[in-house]
């Protein structure tokens, strides 16, 4: 009865062991075998749209019309703990991610347009922006342009708070 419950745990531990090297996948070495798989059939033009806030890096690849999504890919999907969904390895890795499944339907060039939450909220992107664009570049796409198309008002609804601000 002890064997047994010795087995278990420890098909359990190889269980957990397999799953945290499925976690760690190396992403780049899917977009080379998606240069690899695919042949090149002339230009095919995609739009990067990243949204990066604070607390995640929202990455969606489209055509040009922005109608057809191609790729979808953010940051929770890559790690686990939701604190690290914002950083700069995880919107890379969701970077490498996407590039690879664009890549595989063909898409050679790209427009990036990086968005932040903008409105009454923070008019900058978050920490995982630069490093899309990095991870974009790396895996062999053209980069055409890069535009920053954050939502800034002109003129606009009072800001939450009060005319004395917030008390805490």
């Amino acid at each position: 009865m002890a064997e047994k419950k010795r087995n278990a745990q420890q098909e359990q531990a190889k269980g957990k062991e397999e799953k945290s090297k499925k976690g760690q996948i190396a992403y780049e070495n899917m977009v080379a075998d998606a240069q690899q798989k695919t042949k090149q059939k002339g230009t095919r033009w995609g739009v990067a749209h990243v949204y990066s806030s604070k607390n995640n890096t929202i990455i969606t690849v489209t055509d040009l019309s922005g109608s057809e999504t191609i790729a979808v890919g953010s940051g929770g999907m890559v790690v686990d703990a939701d604190h690290e969904e914002g950083s700069p390895y995880a919107a890379m890795q969701a970077a490498y991610k996407v590039s690879a499944i664009a890549i595989e339907k063909g898409v050679t060039h790209i427009n990036i347009k990086i968005r932040a939450p903008g409105g009454h909220s923070s008019k900058t992107p978050g920490h995982g922006a630069q490093a899309v664009v990095r991870a974009l570049a790396r895996s062999g796409f053209r980069i055409g342009s890069i535009e920053d198309v954050t939502p800034i008002p002109t003129d606009t609804t009072k800001r939450p708070g009060g005319r004395r601000g917030r008390r805490v």
